[in-house]
């Protein structure tokens, strides 16, 4: 399965697949999953104790949107955050797991 077409949206990104399938992902939805070594560490780690807040940069402060994509190797896409991370690369396989099927 390939991408045929990439449009930002308001949220995040929409993209209509070789079989005509047109999926839509929120940012928050894309960067919740990122599949960078240090994101899937952080996923599997202990969750912290309740009573403790985290400490949030400017950039993690801010809504969350997608800054800017790039091909990576004809299989996947590496997407840059505002929060400053863009180290991922979204594989077309787990793109298409992701996202809501939407009307065309």
């Amino acid at each position: 399965m390939q991408p045929t077409n990439l449009e930002r949206t308001d949220d995040g990104l929409r993209i209509t697949w070789s079989d005509g399938q047109v999926r839509q992902y929120t940012a928050g939805e894309l960067r919740k999953a990122c599949p960078c070594a240090t994101c899937r560490e952080k996923h599997g780690a202990p969750a912290p104790p309740a009573n403790m807040l985290p400490v949030l940069s400017p950039e993690e402060a801010r809504p969350l949107s997608i800054q800017g994509m790039r091909s990576a190797g004809g299989y996947a896409y590496a997407i840059k955050f505002s929060d400053g991370h863009g180290s991922g690369l979204y594989q077309f396989d787990l793109l298409r797991e992701l996202g809501e099927a939407v009307d065309a």
